[in-house]
């Protein structure tokens, strides 16, 4: 009985193998985002996402992913910060979800802020990822990559869904076929291989504190809306007969990051937009999850030494279609709530403000759980 049920929640067929790469898109630019600008240790990074993703595989046993901290991670990018700032704000944001967690405030959080408001969340997060994936990603290579571009939409068009041959796994081949032909030299990539482990570190009380304030409090709004609630919502619309916490999520999502700082892992979270990925292509337990974990652990180890040429092998108009597919889908759940127009209106509200506000997701959250009470009580005093 306990292998039967092990092997339905985890399971490694064609069809998680294809799913495995649907959040490749969001995650593998962030984290080498992160590593050139601060100069982290690859395969500390590498090595402990991966590990992260195969234990979350199996504790949970569906397609629930973890992504890199995107509001940290840009901070990260855009700031060159340290490395021990950001292992300090890794730990920080433990910390406070560890609170929010044992003290039961994030199962009030949820029960106050309303569907149609995470709806908005996950409408703005999918505007984001497409909108990336179109501007950035897709015209990363000129003539050529809008070649590669075009040939793995067309895959994914004629291919998605099919249960038979997964497109996933035909776009990620033609993506190493044009980084051989287009990027990459065999006897660089031969000679990138090498045996490496992760580094012990110990984060200082001065990191620590510098970490909480630069990083994990503008991330905070972003991890309760969309890491937390938001991935709790779209569990519900993929795995209706699975029963899944806030309290839960946050516990793992606050335990990933009391681990990591001291190995030099950086930051991560859940999040609904990596459920999605993973679904859309396929996935339907935690061996996806596993098998992507996998992929990182193999790059940390062995070729963490030649990381500028195995990044090679993942071209940016590659992942900007997977990316953009993840955000559509994401977009898509906004759909049951489409014949009850207050909710509609407020959630694309929501949404709009995630996406063009300064800390338009905090803004939205706020803005969009007020409107929505306002609303209900109008409602309840007409009928009066």
């Amino acid at each position: 009985m306990g292998l039967k049920l092990f092997s339905s929640r985890v399971k490694f067929d064609r069809h998680e193998w294809a799913g495995s790469f649907g959040d490749i898109g969001t995650d593998f630019p962030l984290i080498t985002g992160m590593i050139l600008a601060s100069g982290l240790d690859v395969c500390s990074v590498c090595v402990m996402f991966g590990v992260m993703q195969i234990v979350m595989g199996f504790i949970y046993g569906l397609p629930m992913p973890i992504q890199p901290l995107k509001a940290m991670a840009v901070i990260v990018i855009t700031q060159k910060l340290s490395p021990d700032i950001l292992y300090g704000g890794g730990l920080a944001i433990g910390v406070v979800m560890l609170v929010l967690s044992v003290s039961g405030l994030i199962n009030w959080i949820a029960r106050i802020i309303p569907k149609c408001v995470i709806r908005g969340i996950q409408f703005g997060l999918g505007m984001q990822l497409s909108t990336l994936a179109l501007k950035d990603y897709v015209q990363s290579d000129g003539i050529s990559g809008y070649g590669l571009a075009l040939l793995s939409f067309l895959i994914i068009i004629f291919l998605l869904g099919n249960r038979k041959c997964p497109p996933a796994l035909l776009v990620i081949l033609l993506g190493f076929i044009y980084a051989f032909v287009f990027k990459i030299n065999p006897d660089a990539f031969a000679n990138s291989i090498g045996f490496n482990l992760p580094h012990f570190h110990v984060p200082t009380p001065g990191d620590i504190l510098t970490g909480l304030l630069i990083l994990a409090l503008p991330q905070l709004p972003l991890s309760i809306g969309n890491s937390v609630l938001a991935t709790k919502q779209v569990v519900a619309d993929y795995f209706p007969e699975r029963s899944l916490s806030v309290r839960k999520i946050s516990l793992t999502y606050s335990l990933m990051n009391l681990i990591k700082p001291f190995f030099s892992g950086i930051p991560v979270c859940h999040g609904s937009g990596g459920i999605a990925g993973h679904y859309t292509f396929g996935a339907r337990t935690g061996g996806s999850v596993v098998l992507y974990g996998l992929l990182y652990l193999l790059v940390g180890l062995f070729f963490s030494t030649g990381f500028d040429t195995v990044i090679q092998l993942f071209p940016k108009p590659m992942l900007g279609v997977i990316l953009m597919f993840e955000g559509i889908a994401l977009m898509r759940l906004i759909q049951d709530i489409k014949e009850i127009k207050k909710e509609l209106v407020i959630a694309l509200m929501v949404g709009l403000m995630a996406v063009s506000l300064p800390y338009g997701y905090v803004v939205g959250l706020l803005v969009g759980t007020i409107l929505n009470y306002l609303t209900q009580k109008a409602v309840i005093k007409l009928g009066e």
